[in-house]
């Protein structure tokens, strides 16, 4: 199963779900492969130390000779975790596939000789609807759309939507939404309870049960270079990101 993790709306709480669903899908599920396409590389930064990193996921992309299996690294601190890291040379790829007949396709046959080598793989996108995040659409089985439970929570969703479709019609017909997930969410004000109403009459049963609370633990997390489950296993972030990945194993 490849679930990536998108929205072109920054902070949303994207790279946050992508480490912590890996980090718990690694947990419950085993090997588990965590891919940073975001070239701020905040999801590599949460589990590798960044003067270890000697390639990264643009050499797998721009070189021919390097694969996705030279550039993954273990993730520190979580057992079963490795992670494809990003690093700001990210940033000039899209600029590089430009004109590339098979510039979508290159995450996917990236991923094609790992095989069954990860029983999950993970995909944190960049907060752009652009080359990068049309690649984890094609390479992904599933798509996972994190909102936050804010004012301007549903803005710019019909430009996701519609670039989903159009990936749907041709390049990956079998790629499936397994779910909207509300995040940074504060059930006890009467706005935030409006929002979760708005978001839930919009995506219907695409809405996860789960909801991401405001967690001042989950913010503290990747600082440590860890997982809420390493860093605060007791806290509200890690029984909330724990009750999403069951959800998302019942959904796959």
């Amino acid at each position: 199963m490849i679930v990536a993790i998108a929205n072109q709306k920054g902070g949303v709480g994207k790279t946050t779900t992508a480490i912590n669903l890996a980090a718990a899908l690694s947990l419950r599920e085993g090997r588990t492969l965590l891919i940073d396409l975001d070239p701020q590389s905040n999801s590599t930064l949460s589990f590798v130390d960044r003067t270890t990193i000697t390639r990264s996921v643009y050499d797998a992309f721009a070189d021919r000779d390097c694969s996705l299996a030279d550039i993954v690294m273990p993730a520190e601190q979580q057992e079963n975790l490795s992670v494809a890291p990003a690093q700001i040379s990210l940033a000039k790829l899209e600029a590089r596939m430009v004109g590339e007949l098979d510039a979508h396709f290159k995450l996917k046959d990236l991923l094609a000789p790992l095989g069954d080598t990860y029983r999950y793989v993970v995909i944190d996108c960049p907060p752009t609807l652009g080359l990068l995040t049309v690649n984890a659409l094609v390479a992904a089985t599933h798509l996972l759309i994190p909102i936050q439970s804010s004012y301007f929570a549903l803005e710019g969703t019909d430009d996701l939507l519609e670039t989903i479709e159009k990936v749907r019609t041709r390049a990956n017909p079998s790629l499936e939404m397994i779910g909207v997930l509300i995040t940074m969410h504060d059930r006890r004000t009467s706005l935030g309870r409006d929002i979760r109403t708005q978001i839930n009459k919009v995506f219907g049963t695409k809405v996860f049960k789960t909801v991401i609370s405001k967690n001042v633990r989950l913010e503290e997390s990747p600082a440590y270079r860890e997982s809420i489950f390493s860093f605060a296993p007791d806290s509200k972030g890690a029984s909330d990101y724990y009750r999403l990945c069951e959800e998302v194993i019942d959904r796959a």
